[in-house]
């Protein structure tokens, strides 16, 4: 969920204003009712932003490197991505104080707990990777200083929360967002280990790329270094996912666009079911097509 002035996505909902904050209590209220429990991913856009989703202003990110290859949807249509402007080491506790509001603004409105989102090619990822962060410093060279400032702000967030009601999704495979690194088993490594002092709910790590440009086993590492409960994703099926489990190589697979399209998933695998295909030319887009029109399972 973004922070004030940190748009990567054009309409993208946020958790900064009171209206947010009473329109997500109603969205909470309802998980409640019916016994379910929900977190809140939070998140800073970094130089995904664009100034035309961000009333003009430059996105910043840990070196001013921007994001080719691909464009982003804004009010006029899909622009490139800008170059990014490189964040001052004094203005990063700007940063921490900004994931710590979302997480006061989370527990306001009802949330059961926030998920750190440190994947994906937004900023905390920029930080973690070292095709992005090119900087020199306490928060840039080595693996330690390019995880400052993830660190710092789980360590904020968990000051709102406690470390067990707080996750964290890494993604250190994935290429979307032209992110690379030179040593993603080594950065799971050493980032997992990292976590166990924070106690957290949970470590979520994508064991893949989008786009297949980066491969390698990245779970078994998350596995070894990683104390708590790690959870997976990306292209599982049902049965893997329960052999996975079965195993002892994750305790826990999470779905995405399967459950998205099959809002009924656990009783259709349960019933071993087959399962609505998502339409992606829905995704990321407003109104109730792609999200709550797919047919449930017949009776």
């Amino acid at each position: 969920m973004a922070m004030e002035g940190n748009s990567s996505f054009w309409m993208e909902p946020g958790i900064y204003s009171a209206a947010q904050v009473a329109g997500w209590k109603k969205v909470t209220d309802a998980v409640h009712a019916k016994g379910g429990r929900i977190f809140l991913q939070i998140w800073h856009g970094g130089r995904a932003c664009h100034p035309l989703l961000n009333t003009g202003a430059q996105p910043v990110a840990p070196s001013a490197i921007p994001i080719t290859g691909d464009e982003v949807l804004t009010p006029e249509g899909k622009k490139p991505y800008v170059e990014p402007r490189a964040l001052r080491d004094d203005e990063l506790p700007g940063i921490v104080a900004g994931f710590k509001k979302a997480a006061e603004n989370a527990r306001t409105a009802g949330f059961d707990g926030v998920e750190v989102h440190g994947a994906n090619g937004y900023l905390l990822d920029e930080f973690l990777r070292d095709g992005a962060n090119k900087r020199s410093g306490p928060y840039g060279g080595s693996i330690e200083n390019r995880a400052r400032l993830l660190c710092e702000v789980i360590e904020a967030v968990c000051s709102v929360w406690g470390g067990n009601r707080v996750g964290v999704r890494l993604s250190p495979l994935n290429s979307f967002n032209s992110m690379i690194d030179s040593d993603p088993v080594m950065l799971i490594s050493k980032v997992a280990a990292m976590l166990n002092r924070f106690n957290l709910a949970y470590l979520h790590v994508m064991r893949g790329d989008f786009f297949q440009q980066q491969k390698g086993d990245v779970l078994t590492p998350a596995r070894a270094h990683f104390k708590g409960v790690l959870i997976a994703n990306m292209g599982y099926s049902a049965e893997e996912a329960e052999q996975a489990i079965a195993d002892g190589k994750v305790d826990a697979v999470a779905f995405g666009t399967p459950f998205l399209a099959n809002p009924d998933l656990p009783a259709r695998i349960k019933a071993k079911a087959p399962l609505n295909a998502p339409d992606a030319a829905t995704f990321y887009t407003p109104g109730p097509q792609g999200y709550t029109d797919y047919p449930p399972m017949a009776a």
